[in-house]
């Protein structure tokens, strides 16, 4: 329970719980909030209150996220991790909903997500993926990607495949660093 939770209407509540999910870290890359990443889809939020006037206001929410690929394994430790945030800050009835369709896209993380990528050495996608006019698949070319370390666009591709699945390997022919790139998807 909310101890103010009183005094805030639906709206502000929503918000708050907003800004707590703000502290969820990526389990793969901790840089990175559920929110900034773009797993985080909905927040909605209930309240409802006890029978006796000093009753404080139970506040209910459903979270629906979005796996950034199907079967992603990091997907149940988000979930705990957004329950126990919210916990910490006395929202106990948390429901949390997994929705498939529409996938996970990069399109969806926030710019300060993309620039708190770079910030830990991982290039952020590069291009947009989703064509929202048609909303269809737009047909991609090789990034040109930018290091994170230079900001040099003199980089080739090591690997298709980095430290995660949704990741590449890439070096910097200038500075000769490698770094992982965020594919687009």
């Amino acid at each position: 329970m909310i101890a103010s939770a009183s005094s805030l209407s639906t709206e502000q509540l929503q918000e708050q719980i907003w800004s707590w999910l703000h502290l969820v870290p990526d389990p793969e890359i901790p840089v990175i909030s559920v929110v900034d990443l773009g797993i985080v889809r909905d927040v909605q939020v209930s309240t409802s209150t006890g029978t006796s006037a000093d009753d404080e206001q139970e506040v209910q929410c459903t979270i629906v996220i979005t796996p950034t690929y199907s079967g992603c394994p990091a997907m149940n430790v988000i979930s705990q991790e957004i329950v126990a945030v919210l916990a910490q800050h006395g929202v106990a009835g948390v429901d949390i909903q997994t929705r498939l369709s529409p996938a996970w896209s990069t399109d969806w993380m926030s710019e300060h997500g993309k620039s708190q990528l770079k910030g830990y050495g991982i290039a952020p996608p590069a291009q947009q993926v989703i064509d929202i006019s048609g909303i269809s698949r737009k047909r991609l070319q090789a990034p040109k990607v930018a290091c994170p370390h230079c900001g040099s666009m003199h980089t080739v591709v090591v690997s298709q495949f980095g430290s995660t699945s949704c990741k590449s390997l890439y070096q910097c022919k200038d500075c000769l660093e490698p770094f992982d790139y965020f594919k687009a998807h």
